[in-house]
């Protein structure tokens, strides 16, 4: 343990041998993937004295690391507490999937009727760098989440919508540990591979009703799942 209590490794190797990207971003880079990886439990205070001594940098540069999780969702900063692990309660986080799966089979509908040849080829090259990783490094949440994410760009590219793309990604930053959480679950990540898999068929297919139906079967699931698997 740490002088302040943390584990000395709970945020893996950032004190140690240095690598290119500036130490800001490998602090930030450590800690979200950290925290996506349950190493704190929700609601757990991340104190900046505790994270100065366990990495060794200033408090500017925490409080900078912090307010960039904020940004995505993983932390939320209390008055007169500092900043916390954020995870939505239960009757916020099911009306946060019901919103977006409203706004996922929109964005699948608006897909059908503007996305082009290029944007077809692009959303069926995302399905298959995420199969990729999921059979790959199935265990590894943060690269699947981004993987997910690369997905979810090309469906927007092709629906052409900027309201649907900012509504979107305000939600996902909002459950983005829970999406975490359901990925964790044993299973899971073939899972959603395979629902995809069928909303890329659908979409080819100019299938919305099919389309809509995929989106909101994958996101009942995903819930499911993210309400099901433990924070420890």
């Amino acid at each position: 343990m740490s002088p302040a209590g943390l584990p000395a490794d709970v945020l893996g190797p950032v004190g140690g041998r240095r690598i290119a990207a500036p130490l800001r971003e490998q602090i930030t880079d450590a800690l979200r993937r950290a925290i996506l990886e349950f190493r704190f439990a929700p609601e757990q205070r991340l104190v900046e004295r505790e994270l100065m001594e366990v990495t060794g940098v200033s408090r500017a540069t925490i409080r900078e690391v912090l307010r960039s999780l904020e940004g995505e969702g993983l932390v939320r900063i209390v008055p007169q507490r500092g900043a916390v692990v954020d995870v939505p309660g239960p009757a916020e986080a099911a009306e946060l999937y019901e919103v977006r799966a409203t706004l996922e089979g929109l964005a699948a509908r608006r897909f059908i009727a503007y996305a082009s040849p290029a944007d077809h080829a692009a959303l069926a090259t995302a399905h298959q760098a995420f199969a990729d990783a999921a059979r790959d490094r199935p265990d590894d949440i943060l690269d699947l989440l981004r993987a997910k994410d690369v997905f979810y760009a090309a469906l927007l590219d092709g629906a052409g919508s900027s309201t649907i793309r900012t509504l979107l990604g305000q939600l996902q930053a909002r459950v983005r540990l829970l999406r975490a959480r359901s990925l964790s679950r044993p299973g899971r990540p073939e899972e959603s591979v395979a629902e995809l898999g069928e909303l890329v068929a659908a979409l080819a297919a100019g299938d919305a009703a099919a389309a809509t139906a995929v989106c909101e079967r994958h996101i009942d699931n995903a819930a499911a799942s993210g309400s099901t698997v433990g924070a420890g």
